[in-house]
């Protein structure tokens, strides 16, 4: 592990700098402008090869446990209500115990999905459609509906706290191209076409140890120029442990510049508030940091997300 002490954080980004970035990378990301996006890629030849990446079999989640507790980072936690209970039943003959189940998908607390239709930038979703498509009664557009029939590929975690040679990165904190491509050369890999990119910044772990916080106000992530690096590989998802965007934001008049650089600009489904703590050890144990991922999001038709678990399985 290489020890980064005293680094140099990324400057921040102008209206106009983001402006240049924004545009180059939609032009660049025109192939994935359709309405699966960059998961155009995922042809039934990609998804062959990644089966290829299973050795042990071995499965892993990738999703933090449902959090029904409120806390400063989750002030709208999930809600689960039982429902006929065996002591409201006699005892004798047959009977189901039942629940129920809320969530605000787009929280800081849970792990979930971000659909193509979830940013709205300068009056359109992700390739143009216009943000009138977006109704009270849902998204006509874009929805999660589009993935219903899963995303299976291949997944990379790059851990960006091993390369650092600490155990999580502190709220604030950038993953720049550079830290990327040097977690590639120290993980003994190369992301690829089509695979799904997992970056790791140690935030479940600081929960976990620290307790919760306002994620919302202060979380490590990537800045905004590390996402050259995943149009330079033409991948087709972004997962983090965190929210993927710093906080605080570091462009001027965009809180949320990662956001709309994946999802508006290049097609990337997101996926936000997941777990890396039982996947890396076995990657560490096994030197081997690529796997067959499978991402089934619930179909909820006209959602703009939805709670996920994803599985690796080496």
């Amino acid at each position: 592990m290489v020890t980064h002490a005293h680094r140099a954080q990324p400057p921040r980004l102008t209206e106009d700098e983001f402006g240049v970035l924004y545009r180059r990378l939609r032009s660049r990301s025109a192939w994935a402008a359709g309405d699966r996006g960059a998961l155009a890629v995922l042809t039934p030849a990609v998804v062959l090869a990644a089966a290829g990446e299973v050795r042990t079999g071995r499965t892993v989640t990738l999703a933090a446990p449902v959090d029904t507790l409120p806390g400063p980072d989750n002030p709208e936690p999930a809600r689960h209500r039982m429902r006929g209970r065996p002591e409201e039943e006699p005892s004798s003959g047959l009977h189901f115990a039942m629940d129920s189940f809320s969530m605000n998908v787009h929280g800081d607390a849970d792990s979930h999905l971000d659909a193509l239709c979830h940013v709205i930038y300068e009056g359109t979703l992700h390739g143009g459609v216009p943000m009138s498509s977006v109704t009270a009664d849902g998204a006509t557009a874009l929805s999660v509906e589009e993935v219903r029939d899963g995303i299976v590929g291949r997944g990379v975690l790059l851990d960006i706290p091993r390369l650092r040679g600490v155990p999580w990165l502190e709220p604030g904190d950038h993953v720049s191209a550079n830290d990327l491509a040097a977690a590639e050369t120290a993980q003994n890999l190369r992301v690829g076409q089509g695979d799904l990119l997992f970056v790791r910044v140690g935030h479940r772990r600081r929960r976990a140890e620290l307790g919760p916080w306002h994620a919302a106000r202060e979380r490590a992530g990537l800045h905004p120029s590390a996402l050259e690096f995943l149009a330079d590989r033409k991948v087709c998802v972004l997962g983090g442990d965190g929210n993927n965007d710093t906080a605080p934001s570091s462009t001027e008049g965009v809180d949320f510049p990662v956001h709309v650089l994946a999802v508006h600009a290049m097609g990337l489904h997101l996926l936000d508030y997941l777990q890396f703590e039982d996947l890396a050890p076995v990657c560490e144990a096994q030197a081997r940091w690529s796997f067959l991922c499978v991402v089934a999001p619930l179909r909820l038709p006209a959602a703009t997300g939805s709670p996920v678990n994803p599985i690796a399985v080496l």
